[in-house]
């Protein structure tokens, strides 16, 4: 099959079946006589395997060990347990930072009494902090006005 294909096959972007195959997760394909880049089934399932990989979140460089993984069937899954196991867990630490963005989003909506942009809790929950009195006007840290 040709790029267009192999595209529509698996719904990877020929820029991106393009990109794969320069850094090397994808082997360079056969050529025809024309020039034409010629694709396997073989390819189509291991470009299916970086799609699903990819969006599962995997980085590229999890993605060439597992890759190298798959192909040795007899060897322990340990490593592909172990980079799964930090995918996880780095999804479960995303998951926590946008729970906490939400209610912090969430409370500013909730808030703001939708008035005068003066007195709007949103505009100041996202104002920088304003200096206090006794703060150094230089920006120095810890250093009181005379």
């Amino acid at each position: 099959m040709q790029i267009g294909d192999l595209s529509r096959q698996t719904g990877v972007n020929i820029e991106t079946i393009r990109y794969y195959e320069r850094i090397g997760v994808l082997p360079k394909p056969a050529r025809q006589p024309n020039g034409r880049r010629t694709y396997s089934p073989a390819d189509a399932e291991r470009l299916g395997f970086i799609r699903h990989a990819r969006e599962l979140g995997f980085d590229l460089p999890s993605i060439r060990i597992l890759l190298a993984l798959q192909e040795r069937p007899e060897a322990s899954c340990e490593h592909a347990s172990r980079i799964a196991q930090e995918q996880l867990e780095a999804v479960e630490s995303r998951i926590a930072r946008l729970l906490l963005l939400q209610d912090e989003l969430a409370r500013m909506v909730s808030e703001c009494r939708r008035g005068r942009v003066s007195e709007c809790r949103v505009i100041e929950a996202l104002a920088p902090a304003r200096p206090t009195a006794r703060s150094d006007p230089s920006g120095r840290a810890g250093a009181t006005a005379p």
